[in-house]
């Protein structure tokens, strides 16, 4: 099972459905909480560990697929199982292409879903460390000045110095200055330890510029 600070939300039209699940989850030592509506779910403020939200597909007012785009335009990322008694083809594959764990039809069993519980957790669980790793590497990329970001931008392309000098307007003398404190500012001894630090950070190499021969 996932790390004790992991969650699972259970959404709901039916009252029935709710207790049910929410019986089973908590026989697998789940953390669990029950929502009647995707609105209601919604107006809680987000979980901070890993997360995974089991969702009717048709329900008043917001329904399933609707609750999915919601989280995406707010960027949230909670790993979803849809589960549904009308539930098609094409509404089951825009559902996973959106990002969905899973899409289960009813009646389903109760193992086949707390598989898919697993499964989401674990996902959500890796996200967070992507995220978590992505978030300290930028951290190291504020420490630089403007300069420095310039040059360290340059130096991932494998310009040389006295290609960056000429790229910068700046002499070669001056880029080894900026290069050697970029390099100690990120705790990195070689380039190819530097691309892997972008990498992780997310950041790109500047597109070079086709007009210039």
């Amino acid at each position: 099972m996932t790390g004790t600070n992991g969650i699972v939300f259970v959404i709901d039209d039916d009252k029935s459905v709710r207790k049910s699940l929410k019986r089973l989850l908590e026989s697998a030592d789940y953390n669990t909480e029950v929502f009647d509506s995707a609105a209601q779910f919604l107006a809680r403020h987000s979980h901070q560990g890993p997360t995974c939200v089991i969702v009717d597909v048709k329900m008043p007012g917001l329904n399933g697929i609707d609750l999915q785009e919601a989280l995406i335009q707010r960027r949230r990322e909670e790993q979803l199982v849809f589960i549904t008694g009308y539930g098609n083809i094409p509404m089951c594959a825009q559902a996973m292409k959106a990002g969905a764990v899973d899409f289960l039809p009813k009646p389903f069993k109760p193992r086949e879903l707390l598989k898919c519980v697993e499964r989401a957790l674990n996902r959500s669980t890796e996200q967070r460390a992507r995220a978590t790793d992505k978030s300290e590497a930028r951290r190291l990329f504020d420490l630089l000045t403007p300069r420095e970001f310039e040059v360290m931008q340059l130096v991932i392309t494998g310009m040389l110095n006295k290609q960056i000098g000429g790229e910068l307007g700046m002499a070669e003398k001056t880029v080894k200055v900026h290069r050697g404190r970029v390099m100690q500012k990120l705790g990195v001894i070689s380039v190819a330890d530097l691309v892997r630090l972008t990498q992780r950070a997310g950041i790109t190499a500047p597109a070079k510029d086709k007009t210039k021969v």
